[in-house]
């Protein structure tokens, strides 16, 4: 059986923006997949993406563990929040973005979802990158129709940054 990528919604951010949205997402999908390619304006190398479904801001509500690659260095860890992964910032050499991909599997399913996300923080140098992988799961039985990622507060994300999500459907 061939799995069907459909794009749901593109955002391509002619300006600045605290955060990106994708709501009323169709419950007629098997999975949800969000790729985008971003940086922050924090004025820092790197800074953190929160990611929210449905408007649930409970950090309890979101359990991960991770695993990171950065500069010289590895980290792993566990933890309950919604912030869950790292963003290229504005320090950053000029014009690189992060590619980062969420995968969502059956997202409609009356139970926890579990998902995961691969990133690359790109700086373009020996130093200062980072590769994570991280195991994610969103405790709600309800399904997801909301899909929102931000930098922290005060932040954006800067004129280029682009999101897509798709639906995955099996033929």
């Amino acid at each position: 059986m061939a799995n069907t990528y459909i794009l749901i919604s593109s955002n391509v951010l002619g300006s600045a923006a605290a955060s990106v949205t994708f709501s009323s997402i169709p419950a007629t999908y098997t999975d949800l997949v969000l790729r985008a390619s971003a940086r922050s304006s924090v004025a820092g190398v790197f800074t953190n993406l929160i990611t929210t479904f449905n408007s649930d801001t409970t950090q309890a509500n979101y359990t991960h563990t991770y695993l990171n690659a950065q500069s010289s260095s590895t980290y792993s860890g566990r933890g309950n929040e919604t912030v869950n992964d790292a963003l290229t910032g504005n320090d950053a050499t000029a014009n690189t973005f992060s590619s980062f991909e969420y995968y969502i599997p059956s997202y409609t399913a009356s139970q926890f979802k579990p998902f995961s996300i691969i990133s690359n923080i790109e700086n373009n140098s020996s130093t200062n990158w980072a590769i994570t992988a991280v195991a994610y799961q969103y405790r709600s039985n309800t399904a997801i129709s909301t899909f929102k990622v931000a930098p922290p507060g005060g932040e954006n994300f800067v004129s280029g940054s682009s999101f897509y999500l798709y639906g995955i459907k099996n033929t």
